[in-house]
């Protein structure tokens, strides 16, 4: 009688599991370093040493530093929301479902809280390494453009429907929002100056009801210059 072979596929999802554990633990050491000693002083090894593996095993997930940080920022958005465009996430069908401008425009300040909070150090770091390396300032360039992308088709829902200040253009009005809602900002107020990400949110929701809508509870934002 010959001997049976037993499939190996039934270790398959165990070493996939094996292979994410590693990958994760990868990603957190190389997180802790960025933001505890910066990009530029972050070395390969170093990161291998803080996860625990070898520096064969670093290089056989990522090719390259900025390959990591960019796989690093599409983990910390979500594993599903990364794949999808961000005019498809479910935060914003929830934003474009909203008939009420004010609650519409604390939407976005909900989630732009959520991301930062998830993800502000993070982005902080991207921020200054950008200078650094030109595959790090694609990455914040891109950043940086579907924030503007989102803003302005958010400020286009409202310019539709009339919610929009008089005084405004589609054009400055995207500039507003997005300045109000970019990472530097809630870098200034949340690490630099202690700000709760629960004041944040207050305060972003406010800044943006007041400078954008016709009417925000009774007031409107007189002053704003017109745009184009």
């Amino acid at each position: 009688m010959g001997t049976t072979v037993k499939s190996r596929r039934y270790d398959s999802p165990r070493r996939r599991e094996q292979a994410e554990g590693t990958r994760r633990a990868i990603l957190d050491a190389a997180q802790r370093l960025f933001e505890r000693q910066g990009y530029p002083a972050t070395s390969m090894p170093a990161i291998a040493e803080e996860a625990g593996v070898s520096l064969k095993t670093i290089y056989v997930y990522f090719d390259t530093k900025a390959a990591l940080v960019h796989t690093l920022w599409d983990a910390r958005l979500g594993a599903e929301e990364a794949k999808l465009p961000v005019l498809e996430r479910d935060w914003y069908k929830a934003v474009v479902k909203e008939p009420d401008p004010e609650r519409k425009l604390r939407l976005v300040a909900a989630q732009a809280r959520r991301v930062k909070a998830r993800s502000g150090a993070l982005l902080e770091m991207i921020r200054t390494a950008a200078s650094a390396d030109p595959d790090i300032a694609d990455l914040w360039a891109g950043i940086q453009g579907k924030l503007l992308e989102v803003q302005r088709a958010i400020v286009e829902q409202l310019h539709a429907s009339g919610s929009l200040a008089p005084s405004l253009g589609v054009l400055r009005a995207t500039d507003i929002l997005w300045t109000l809602n970019h990472p530097n900002v809630w870098q200034l107020l949340v690490l630099n100056r202690g700000w709760s990400d629960e004041e944040y949110e207050r305060w972003l929701g406010d800044a943006f009801c007041l400078q954008l809508l016709v009417s925000p509870t009774g007031r409107q934002a007189e002053t704003s210059p017109t745009g184009p």
